[in-house]
């Protein structure tokens, strides 16, 4: 039984992309600066999705297994750079009291199983900007999550350049 003191959880997507580390730094902006540790209103879980080593080589074709070490290698150093770059974010921010999870799968799956998982109440994922024809092919991640995910999501777009 949840306890009053208990706080809402909020997961933030990130990947390696200025999309996602704007969408985090406008989170803590808006939901975490304001606030000390003891009372910001929730407990911050930031995921990164690392993708497998067969859904790169999967697109690399037959004869690619020899190439396996080298992109796991490359995968856990992006990763570990993703996380880096989070928590100085949050640092610079003074939000100290978070989460960093780092699961291996694609991010659409990945982030709505971490909803799922830490009864979260709000995902937050940033926003690629993509038209019609790229996120057909691409896929969206945001779109996704927010037909899919058991929570709010929030899709968090970095404003364009005015020239």
């Amino acid at each position: 039984m949840a306890t009053i003191e208990e706080k809402s959880v909020m997961v933030v997507g990130i990947e390696d992309n200025q999309h996602s580390f704007y969408a985090l730094e406008w989170t803590l902006d808006h939901f975490f600066t304001n606030y000390s540790p003891s009372n910001s209103p929730f407990k911050l879980v930031i995921v990164h999705a690392k993708p497998t080593p067969a859904s790169i080589i999967g697109l690399a074709g037959p004869g690619s297994v020899e190439i396996l070490p080298a992109i796991e290698a490359d995968l856990k150093k992006i990763a570990a750079k993703v996380v880096e770059k989070a928590m100085e974010i949050c640092h610079a921010k003074s939000v100290d009291d978070v989460v960093v999870e780092v699961v291996e799968g694609d991010a659409r799956h990945v982030l709505c199983e971490a909803v799922e998982k830490l009864h979260a109440s709000i995902l937050v994922v940033g926003c690629h900007g993509y038209g019609v024809i790229k996120r057909t092919v691409l896929g969206s991640v945001s779109d996704y999550c927010a037909h899919h995910a058991h929570c709010s999501v929030m899709i968090v777009k970095k404003p364009k350049i005015k020239t």
